[in-house]
């Protein structure tokens, strides 16, 4: 029976489909109503926190996100308080979390909304996709989450569901399959969509699981195609892996006569943009470590160095790319350091540091130094 949800050319049959959703929503309503998690933007439901929560949860475990989501909405419990709070406190809040862009454009957005929308969340989907940093993916969640209106929401979970079920046998195209998206819109229940987009996620999340299925515990196994098929463990089809670039970065841990480091801020619209960081930057080909960070200091800051030693190394992954960050030990030579490459400069007191927000792999330097590596360890963490 279920192989009639498959039209004869391979596609997604969306009128058998569209004949299944009622019992579909069914199953996966008295699912979720028995096993969704307790979570603290589903305890008290608003458009701004189901806003926080979508953005902060990008590419991020919940696990992770939760006590960040409570400190965060304490500190900003609607739009319009984050909307009048300057940006440093709001990275600092961040630190740790990643993907700092999403902070940045939610503070942005932020401020927009108490513009032009008198502070409250907008309700209207082109009105949302105008905000910074809002995709149609977020502003969808915050419609159908933070609204209950009858829109289709189609996360990394969502969409592993849906082509299971339809045994879709291809990589999932990036951002929003159509195929996908057609199917979703078609199983909605838009009489609870907030209850049945949740409850598809939750399923992603807790039963339909990447690799490794629990097939068992599935209540929309019995219209599962993928695994009618055996092949629920492998589909959808992952596309191939790329191999991820490892750099070679340097940095300075710089004192001055009173013992304070020098720290630099990161441009505004760039990677990590508005955090702090020890100076320095990528080494060149065929250029040394200790010419990469006299390079880098005097580019960034306009003033010669000299290079009295390794401090520590740490390794730090991202999304795309690895690094080996190698900190050395350095003074100025010559000048006042000045922020020519770099958003602003100051001089931190070793106690102080805690006040800034870093980058994770000057956390890592941070760490590494406050448990005794190093040989400017003591000094760096007094």
């Amino acid at each position: 029976m279920a192989e009639i949800l498959r039209t004869p050319d391979g596609g997604v049959n969306l009128a058998r489909w569209r004949a299944a959703a009622p019992g579909v929503a069914a199953r996966l309503a008295g699912w979720f109503d028995g096993a969704r998690r307790d979570l603290p933007w589903r305890r008290h439901r608003t458009p701004w926190r189901t806003w926080v929560s979508e953005v902060m949860l990008q590419q991020t475990q919940v696990a992770k996100v939760v006590p960040y989501f409570e400190r965060f909405c304490a500190a900003w419990p609607d739009v319009a308080d984050l909307a009048a709070a300057p940006l440093e406190p709001v990275l600092k809040a961040w630190e740790g979390l990643g993907y700092y862009a999403r902070a940045r454009n939610l503070h942005r957005a932020a401020r927009v909304v108490a513009e032009r929308h008198g502070g409250r969340v907008p309700d209207d989907l082109d009105a949302l996709l105008a905000l910074p940093g809002l995709g149609p993916y977020t502003a969808r969640a915050v419609l159908s989450l933070g609204f209950d209106r009858p829109v289709a929401v189609v996360d990394g979970n969502v969409g592993r569901v849906l082509a299971r079920l339809a045994a879709v046998d291809r990589p999932l195209r990036p951002g929003a399959d159509p195929e996908i998206f057609r199917l979703a819109e078609v199983l909605l229940d838009r009489a609870a969509p907030r209850r049945h987009n949740e409850a598809l996620m939750e399923l992603g999340a807790l039963v339909c699981r990447p690799g490794r299925p629990a097939c068992g515990a599935c209540p929309l196994s019995p219209v599962c195609l993928a695994r009618r098929r055996g092949r629920a463990a492998d589909l959808p089809r992952r596309p191939p892996r790329r191999r991820r670039p490892h750099l070679q970065v340097t940095a300075a841990f710089i004192r001055d006569g009173a013992g304070r480091i020098l720290i630099t801020r990161r441009p505004l619209d760039g990677m990590l943009g508005g955090l702090w960081e020890f100076p320095g930057g990528k080494r060149e080909p065929g250029e040394s470590l200790e010419a990469c960070i006299r390079r880098e200091i005097r580019e960034e800051l306009g003033v010669p160095i000299r290079v009295l030693g390794p401090l520590v190394t740490v390794r730090h992954a991202y999304t795309h790319f690895s690094i080996e960050l190698h900190v050395f030990r350095a003074e100025i030579a010559a000048g006042t350091p000045r922020p020519l490459q770099c958003l602003d400069l100051a001089w931190a007191a070793p106690g102080e540091l805690e006040r800034y927000a870093f980058s994770g792999a000057d956390r890592k330097v941070l760490a590494a130094l406050a448990a005794g590596q190093g040989p400017a360890a003591a000094g760096a963490s007094r």
